[in-house]
């Protein structure tokens, strides 16, 4: 039985969902999949059915309400928590910007750390294909977040990432006030508080397969505003909540 479950957020991913799942399994075999679907215009829930009715290693969580990136990230997280079979917890994006080839080096590290980043800014990692402009924005936007939070992490927006389920379990899924893609630095920061053991590893970022970006320019001015709001919030977390290993 699987140790490890992907979970996989999607909207309108029609054109990249099948192609995906056949990656991922090409490189770590006896890992599951969730699909978290916001229930998708465009079909990609209906694809993901058919891809789980035709393998056991995948099943589907259907939303109808609540949406957002944030909102899905939880949801598959908290189903995660509920497989008792599970001891790592994965998040990858459906668009290609993430590889499924790096799973397996998530899964070595994560054996010795309680959380894995996938991270475009150290040594030995790639982000070549998107133009200069949006490579400085997203270093000056990490580079800000990395101070305001108090992070030594590089990457702080990376959506790349595998947790141990003991950490995943103390993060306080349920205190999460980020809807969208602020998410990411929200448990990140949480973990941060909670002295959590993160490695960085270096992957190579790429621009999505298909589709445009769903980032907007609204959605970057609302997690800028998550991320003001949610250390005030989080500051009295208590720490390391379960027994090093």
């Amino acid at each position: 039985m699987a140790d490890t479950l992907i979970v996989i957020p999607t909207y309108n991913e029609k054109d990249n969902v099948e192609k995906l799942v056949e990656e991922i399994f090409k490189y770590a075999p006896r890992v599951e999949a969730l699909i978290v679907d916001d229930n998708s215009p465009d079909g990609t829930g209906n694809i993901a059915d058919r891809i789980a009715s035709i393998d056991k290693r995948v099943s589907v969580i259907h939303r109808m309400s609540d949406k957002g990136r944030g909102a899905s990230g939880a949801e598959g997280f908290k189903a995660a928590l509920k497989r008792e079979n599970i001891s790592y917890i994965m998040e990858m994006d459906a668009d290609f910007s993430h590889d499924p080839k790096y799973i397996p080096n998530f899964l070595k590290e994560i054996t010795r750390n309680d959380i894995v980043i996938g991270s475009r800014f150290i040594k030995e990692s790639e982000d070549t294909e998107r133009n200069i402009l949006r490579r400085l924005f997203s270093k000056v936007v990490n580079f800000l977040i990395r101070n305001y939070l108090g992070l030594d992490i590089r990457d702080c927006s990376s959506g790349y990432r595998c947790f141990k389920r003991e950490a995943m379990a103390c993060l306080e899924l349920d205190l999460l006030m980020s809807k969208g893609p602020a998410i990411i630095e929200e448990i990140l920061y949480i973990a941060h508080l909670k002295k959590y053991r993160i490695k960085e590893i270096p992957i190579a970022f790429k621009n999505r397969y298909k589709n445009k970006t769903k980032l907007n320019l609204i959605k970057l001015f609302r997690a800028g505003i998550d991320i003001l709001s949610f250390k005030k919030k989080h500051l009295n977390l208590e720490a390391y909540c379960y027994e090093k290993k």
